[in-house]
């Protein structure tokens, strides 16, 4: 029925075309003799030629839309879409889209405004394979002008397309345009959904990735904290039990400070930072250990300020840095030394240092081994390029070692 119309409503237009220039004719000083033949042969081509494109266009509507309707056979076609993205990325998209299309020239938009404007222009010599058409044949083709219209919403937007030929209404009774507007707002409409979709597609996987990236990173952080051991622990074991035999109170000392530097030590079930006061009590009690079992050959300077204390830093860092000194700068010296812990907070974060005056750095390569290298692995998983590592002579003996942090805790990073 709807097909019916269509074809019925181009012949009432020709009809009233012809009964308008009969009227016009007879109303002029022309009017001598009958209307002219080559008129009504004319205006007869005209209307064949309209019905074969009516027909073209019912075809290609039915093929195009799977049916026939008042909606889908209009010269004048609209469609909305919904993108869940704010009006700039929505514009992004829907100006891709566009300079996408085939034969599609002047495409001009206001990001400001929200619109984009542009032609698709029906050529001959865009299909070079088809045999030339006849001039009044390709005089025939209208050109389909496209309007996107983006409308911001909540947190998305909403796209309207507008697709119809660049010439005026009222020639839609005379000449169809033969489904164009039809496929080029369909095609439009699958473009954007296929944007949309891939762009959702590459935003899950970039989420699934980030999420397995989180997961490694945790895994290695797991297994560096893992590796942070004190490996003074059996030493200091061997060393009270030897006390207990010789020096009771001695031993009994040693034992208490093991007890609380192991309490402190255990892993946080949270994963959640440290602070500098929790990691200086830790040091502390540890350095007591190493007090008794070094004796005199030992001394030990804190200077950390009270508003540093409450700072946020990864667990055993400091006690990595510590164990570093004591093992390869001070144990190995005839007659000891001292080691220095300072820190200080200003507007670019934390810094700490350790710093002893012992052997300083040996030709032998001591203290190249995974203790400064997991230190490093932490820092770049944790914070990435925010915080800082740097390790040096000390004057006018030993070695420093300075650790630089953020002060706002772990950064996320790429």
């Amino acid at each position: 029925m709807a097909s019916l119309k269509f074809l019925g409503r181009i012949i009432v237009a020709w009809v009233a075309a012809l009964c308008v220039l009969v009227v016009v004719w007879s109303g002029t000083g022309w009017n001598r003799g009958e209307f002219p033949w080559i008129f009504t042969l004319a205006w007869f081509v005209g209307l064949l030629v309209a019905l074969a494109r009516g027909v073209t266009h019912l075809y290609r509507v039915r093929v195009i839309a799977g049916r026939v309707d008042a909606e889908t056979v209009s010269n004048r076609q609209r469609r909305r879409v919904e993108v869940p993205y704010l009006a700039d990325e929505a514009f992004a998209i829907v100006d891709e889209v566009i300079r996408e299309l085939p034969n599609v020239h002047d495409v001009s938009g206001t990001r400001g405004g929200l619109q984009l404007r542009a032609i698709i222009r029906q050529q001959a010599s865009d299909q070079p394979r088809r045999r030339a058409r006849p001039q009044w044949q390709a005089s025939l083709d209208r050109h389909t002008k496209i309007s996107a219209t983006i409308t911001p919403t909540d947190g998305s937007s909403s796209v309207m397309f507008v697709c119809e030929p660049d010439s005026g209404a009222w020639t839609d009774w005379f000449n169809p345009d033969g489904g164009a507007s039809l496929e080029c707002v369909e095609t439009l409409v699958r473009a954007t959904t296929q944007r949309l979709s891939e762009r959702r597609n590459r935003e899950r996987a970039d989420v699934r990735q980030t999420a397995m990236e989180k997961e490694l990173t945790a895994a290695q952080l797991g297994l560096l904290q893992a590796q942070v051991e004190p490996h003074f622990l059996y030493n200091t074991l061997a060393s009270a039990q030897e006390l207990v035999r010789t020096d009771p109170a001695r031993a009994d000392r040693m034992l208490g400070h093991l007890i609380d530097y192991l309490r402190r030590s255990l892993p946080r079930t949270d994963g959640s930072l440290s602070t500098l006061g929790e990691e200086l009590e830790r040091s502390t009690a540890w350095l007591e250990i190493m007090r008794l079992r070094m004796g005199d050959r030992l001394t030990v300077h804190t200077d950390v300020p009270a508003d540093a204390l409450k700072v946020p830093m990864p667990s055993m860092m400091l006690q990595t840095l510590v164990e570093n000194a004591i093992k390869h700068g001070l144990e190995p010296k005839p007659g000891g030394g001292g080691i220095w812990i300072r820190a200080g907070v200003d507007g670019s974060g934390l810094s700490l240092t350790v710093a002893d005056d012992g052997m300083g750095f040996r030709s032998d390569g001591a203290g190249t081994g995974i203790g400064l290298k997991n230190l490093r692995e932490r820092l770049r998983l944790m914070y990435g390029s925010a915080a800082a590592f740097s390790i040096g002579n000390n004057f006018p003996h030993g070695v420093a070692a300075t650790i630089t942090l953020p002060v706002t805790g772990v950064v996320e990073h790429a």
